[in-house]
């Protein structure tokens, strides 16, 4: 490999099958052309770099940022649902169902009586 190019790998996944490509590119190629140079979207038509965020190693950076030699390139899905809303919900039904304290939301504490046994 010459000193003017870099190792990369492109990687996609779905919940079906996921594509990792290796991928040899001039050091100072932003991500778009590294992402655009791997083909990738001729194995997931649906990729939209308009919409879909991208990372490094799980960090998310921009289209214009320079990979570095061994770096891999992730795409990634959009959210089905808001995590912090799932977590709200699941919080109220726990309020509402009795396992979490009303007030606080934290666990409820479990109360020992003089016998040991717990109420």
């Amino acid at each position: 490999m010459s000193q003017d190019q870099i190792q990369i790998e492109v990687a996609y996944a779905t919940p079906e099958r996921q594509q990792i490509i290796p991928l040899r590119v001039r050091k100072g190629t932003s991500v778009a052309d590294c992402i655009s140079q791997s083909q990738i979207t001729r194995y997931f038509p649906e990729i939209d770099l308009n919409e879909q965020k991208v990372g490094i190693w799980s960090k998310a950076v921009k289209l214009e940022h320079e990979p570095r030699d061994g770096d891999r390139i992730e795409i990634y899905r959009p959210l089905i649902a808001d995590p912090k809303a799932i977590r709200r919900k699941r919080a109220e039904q726990a309020k509402d169902d009795g396992r979490a304290d009303p007030v606080t939301g934290g666990r409820r504490r479990r109360v020992e009586n003089t016998d040991g046994d717990e109420e």
